[in-house]
């Protein structure tokens, strides 16, 4: 008897990994939900609030953005894909402990901020000083730090606001401001955690279109001003028509003898007369040859004269 409800109670067990189907997890819309990761789940309600860490290197095939950790919670299934949401950035310990040395000073900090749409955020940005440095030193870079995030998050909505983290921007806005008070070596911010979703939808600003660039033209030559009469040399002659020929001169038999003119005889001067012609210069061979030939006249004259 025994053994017979030790078969039936092996039959009625499942295999719990059959029961399970596979789940796509989507990137929120800021990053153009982008698939991330799959995952296995016996019913979709138990996918909700999950959470699944994403290097940003895997998002955005950049590797420079490789110690950049992204935190998405699922908050939505349709069919067999999931929809998630931001719940917070983070870098990567490693990338940390490259940064702080020996004899250096680090200034945390911790700030509550509401996003234009909304959101409540909590950001912890950090900066790290060549030198060790006074306690009030810290104090005045902890408060440019909250100044710059609080005017930022005023202005920004929650997917901006990340972007500009992610992308160093306002930890630069930070490191122009602290420049008054102290020449820091770097800021940055450690972690973003959303501790409110966004209440009012707002629409980010899509970025400007660059204009196609156009090839440069080559620099036209400096026009020159004409004067409104030109110049007497400047103006064509104009060509008289056949029937002004005719008007103007008249036939012959109207023309009296008197006042015919008489052609007069151009003496005609050749160029060839005006211009004297150049003598050709004298060359050496020239001289060297009648030299030779004087000698042998010479010793011809020696032979032919008679002994006295």
């Amino acid at each position: 008897m025994a053994k017979a409800r030790a078969r039936t109670t092996t039959r009625k067990v499942k295999d719990r990994w059959k029961a399970k189907n596979w789940y796509q997890i989507l990137a929120p819309s800021i990053f153009n939900n982008v698939p991330v990761a799959e995952t296995l789940a016996e019913s979709p309600d138990n996918l909700i609030g999950r959470v699944s860490e994403v290097s940003l290197q895997d998002l955005t095939n950049d590797f420079r953005k490789s110690h950049i950790k992204l935190l998405f919670s699922i908050d939505k299934i349709e069919q067999n894909t999931a929809h998630t949401q931001l719940k917070g950035t983070q870098l990567t310990s490693d990338y940390l402990r490259r940064m702080i040395r020996r004899r250096k000073s680090r200034v945390d900090g911790v700030f509550n901020v509401e996003t234009r749409d909304g959101a409540l955020l909590t950001v912890k940005p950090f900066a790290i000083a060549e030198k060790r440095i006074q306690s009030s030193q810290k104090k005045l870079i902890r408060n440019v730090m909250k100044e710059v995030i609080a005017k930022e998050g005023k202005v920004k909505t929650l997917n901006a606001f990340v972007r500009d983290c992610i992308d160093g921007k306002i930890g630069s806005e930070i490191y122009k401001n602290c420049k008054v008070y102290y020449p820091v070596k770097r800021i940055e911010v450690n972690k973003i955690e959303v501790k409110r979703l966004p209440t009012v939808i707002i629409e980010d600003e899509k970025p400007a279109e660059k204009p196609e660039e156009v090839p440069a033209a080559p620099p036209e030559e400096p026009v020159k001003e004409e004067s409104e009469v030109p110049a007497e040399e400047e103006i064509p002659p104009e060509k008289p028509t056949e029937e002004e020929i005719t008007k103007e001169t008249p036939a012959e038999e109207e023309i009296p003898a008197e006042e015919r003119e008489t052609p007069v005889e151009e003496e005609l001067v050749p160029e060839e007369a005006e211009k004297p012609k150049k003598k050709a210069p004298k060359t050496k061979a020239k001289t060297a040859t009648k030299k030779k030939t004087a000698a042998k006249k010479t010793a011809k004259k020696t032979k032919e004269e008679p002994p006295e």
